[in-house]
């Protein structure tokens, strides 16, 4: 087999694919990316077993047809360090030798028989699907992604729930400290569907979904989701179980609201943050009339800090303690200039909300609170 092609473009699609390569595998070939060429089209596919991802790249002056698996990693090492230009590769249907040719040097190595890489799955029953536009897509896993846990016990939480329902699709991932629910109103399915995507294969989407927006077509059946754009396809395994009643535990009639300018909020609370302990990263705010007074301190290395700025509250005074961390990445996340905090009690988890909604999406976020000392 012979042909030309881009070194950006080759080095950019092994770079999107070579995403999903596990540091360790059960089958050494695993390391591999498969080649599959066709005509002038070249078939990028690489796996870990459990998440495929498949992508193609445009070849010039191709001669023959076949599949041969390239180490990953030694692909990649090559070919970061070329500038733009045309690369040839020859490729020996017998032994599989590859000779790659540059402008200035020729490079070799050995691959293996593609026709023992793992197939993609296939499920018969791929009958939930719907479809929806990369910008939403992308949109909404970042905006639910970073509130998955990494939980042995409890695999259902390690992913992002699709829930797609009264012509509205709603998207959820929670570690039991934190919780986001995306609603996105534009999205519709013919029926009623719902499946767990894990982490990794959300995370991988995120990388390679392109900012050109096109459809993404989603299938999945019992076990596999299936993601289709472009001339990307990526199939992962599903997570089993239920996910947890997410609703049950928003909690409703929150008497005390604030009206706060988000990125005031996120300084305030990164620069009284670094004063905090380290073992619990507590933030106290202490809310009374048109003020937030965040505090925090480290008894053990006797430093603290408090700051105060201006909001809008409506509500009896009140203090609550916070996680930092998890606080400034729940505020980050959200578009907003202003944010709306709803909070019951110390005791009960807070709501934070977006004062102005993107189109057709809704977004809330909940923070379990911490116990305050004094």
């Amino acid at each position: 087999m012979k042909f030309i092609v881009s070194s950006s473009k080759l080095f950019q699609q092994l770079q999107a694919v070579g995403r999903v390569i596990a540091p360790k595998n059960s089958l050494q070939i695993l390391e591999d990316v498969l080649f599959d060429l066709n005509g002038n089209q070249l078939t990028l596919t690489a796996s870990d077993g459990e998440t495929t991802i498949r992508t193609v790249v445009e070849v010039e002056n191709a001669e023959g047809a076949g599949k041969v698996a390239f180490q990953a990693k030694l692909l990649l090492e090559t070919l970061k360090e070329f500038s733009e230009q045309p690369l040839s590769f020859s490729i020996d249907d017998n032994n599989f030798g590859l000779n790659i040719t540059s402008s200035n040097g020729t490079y070799s190595f050995v691959g293996a028989n593609g026709n023992e890489y793992p197939e993609m799955p296939v499920e018969a029953d791929m009958n939930g699907q719907f479809a929806l536009s990369t910008t939403v897509l992308l949109d909404a896993i970042n905006k639910t992604i970073f509130c998955t846990a990494d939980d042995e016990l409890r695999p259902v939480m390690n992913g992002i729930f699709f829930d797609l329902n009264d012509n509205k699709l709603t998207m959820v991932a929670t570690d039991a400290h934190r919780l986001v629910r995306y609603t996105n109103n534009a999205v519709q399915a013919a029926a009623p569907v719902s499946f767990i995507l894990p982490k990794k294969p959300a995370s991988l989407l995120r990388n390679v979904l392109g900012k050109e927006e096109v459809e993404v077509k989603v299938t999945f059946g019992a076990k596999n989701a299936r993601f289709e754009f472009g001339q990307t396809v990526i199939v992962c395994r599903q997570i089993e179980g239920r996910f947890p009643n997410y609703n049950a535990v928003i909690p409703q009639n929150n008497q005390n609201k604030v009206v706060v300018d988000r990125q005031t909020i996120v300084n305030a609370c990164k620069r009284v943050a670094v004063f905090a302990n380290t073992g619990t990263s507590l933030l106290k705010l202490a809310l009374s009339e048109n003020k937030i007074k965040i505090s925090a301190q480290d008894i053990d290395f006797s430093t603290s800090a408090e700051e105060t700025i201006a909001c809008s509250y409506e509500g009896a005074p009140m203090a609550i303690g916070f996680k930092a961390p998890f606080l400034i990445e729940i505020l980050a996340s959200i578009a907003s200039n202003d944010v709306l905090l709803e909070l019951a009690d110390p005791a009960r988890a807070g709501l934070i909300l977006p004062m102005e909604n993107e189109e057709n999406q809704d977004l809330l976020m909940l923070l379990m609170p911490m116990l305050l000392n004094d």
